[in-house]
């Protein structure tokens, strides 16, 4: 029995190519709205914020605020922030020159490993960002014998363990200086609570989005030894070891100040200018800090929620929290106005001192401190993460004041 067969067409090899050349492209993954307008996207946005600000303002005078908001934040901020630095990085080399980090590390490693999962040494970063800025840390962490105690994760994570206790001493003196007393200690307990929020919730992200990181150290073990054994060598004289600890230790702090320029620049102009309103007369001249106080006029519309997690009995004390992400100091000058007009009680202190502690301006310094230390892709994350520690930072206080005026 024959059994029939169809013949096969023989294929042409060059139209073969040209088939698959063309059916290629149908089996990529087509761009996505965003991707392919994102330009178009992009000038809506941008153009959408300057009609309103322009429409408030007055284009002139939104212009000018804006120009002058970051000339005065540059003078008055950057350079500020800059000196602290220097004067940090250089105190915090001196102590990794002579050991105090090694002591440290060795005294508080059983209180920081079970609350922050850090190493002890991590605390010396506290106490210098209580007595200065949030900045100093990253003094601390560009130092290879400092840093090489951290797990890569954990160095990452010391930019929001470094700033809950920003500014903190400044944050405390102010508010015992305005009539205050314990509230501020309640205030300060909350915003270690906050910290240990925070620093944890990134420790997740970090180890979450890059597994590698919680094995991986910083520094090899090898390249601290070999520096150590290298100065032990050397057998430099007392006052040499000082004064290059003091000049390195300055010049680290130099390029840090150089880092953080871009993000308190524009981070906090734009939450200045959506923050404060017009100038003492109610009327827009064109002046730093003037603005169109949409953020607080946005808070207000939930005000009933700020009052259920932090005792705030009236609207305009959400100020306080929402200046402090741009920048505490600015939002410190708040606090004399609310007592004159009667807003503020203990609690609105307690809870004033945690979050302003706890948060500290970082919406205009993490991004450059992650930056200086290369992480920058993780900046999202760390915000997030300090968001949620500093509102849990508020509500502790909150509930510590409340237990407080209970129990005495």
């Amino acid at each position: 029995m024959e059994q029939s067969l169809d013949p096969i067409d023989p294929v042409d090899p060059i139209e073969q190519n040209a088939t698959q050349s063309e059916a290629a492209p149908a089996g990529k993954a087509k761009p996505s709205f965003l991707s392919k307008w994102s330009g178009v996207i992009c000038l809506l946005v941008v153009f959408g914020i300057f009609y309103f600000l322009g429409q408030v303002m007055g284009m002139a005078n939104m212009l000018k605020t804006l120009m002058f908001t970051a000339h005065d934040l540059l003078l008055n901020t950057v350079f500020y922030l800059m000196a602290v630095c220097v004067l940090t990085g250089a105190i915090g080399h001196i102590f990794v020159e002579f050991g105090v980090v090694k002591l440290l590390e060795r005294i508080l490693r059983p209180l920081m490993k079970p609350l922050f999962n850090l190493p002890g040494v991590a605390s010396l970063g506290a106490v210098m960002t209580f007595l200065s800025d949030n900045p100093a840390i990253i003094s601390l962490a560009q130092d290879k014998r400092f840093s090489s105690y951290f797990k890569k994760f954990q160095l990452i994570s010391l930019t929001n363990f470094g700033t809950a206790f920003g500014m903190g001493l400044l944050v405390m003196v102010f508010m015992v200086g305005m009539g205050y007393s314990w509230e501020p200690l309640v205030g300060f307990v909350g915003a270690f609570f906050g910290c240990v929020c925070s620093t944890r919730i990134m420790q997740y992200f970090v180890i979450k989005n890059y597994p590698h990181y919680a094995t991986e150290n910083v520094v090899e073990q090898s390249v601290s030894i070999e520096e150590e054994e290298k100065q032990n060598k050397e057998n430099k004289s007392l006052f040499v070891r000082i004064l290059n600890g003091l000049l390195d230790g300055g010049r680290s702090g130099v390029d840090v100040g150089l880092a953080i320029i871009p993000g308190v620049l524009v981070i906090s102009t734009l939450v200045m200018i959506l923050t404060f309103g017009p100038s003492a007369s109610g009327e827009y001249t064109g002046a730093a800090y003037e603005g169109v106080e949409f953020l607080p006029w946005l808070a207000q519309k939930v005000d009933f929620i700020f009052e259920w997690l932090f005792g705030f009995h009236d609207p305009h004390l959400v100020a306080f929290p929402i200046t402090s992400l741009g920048a505490v100091g600015a939002a410190l000058s708040l606090v004399p106005n609310f007592i004159d007009k009667g807003w503020i009680d203990g609690n609105a202190i307690a809870v004033f001192t945690a979050i302003g502690m706890c948060w500290s301006g970082y919406l205009s310094t993490h991004t450059a401190m992650l930056d200086s230390l290369g992480y920058r892709e993780l900046t999202s994350k760390a915000i997030l993460a300090h968001t949620i520690g500093g509102i849990f930072a508020a509500i502790v206080a909150h509930i510590l004041y409340l237990l407080v005026t209970i129990l005495f």
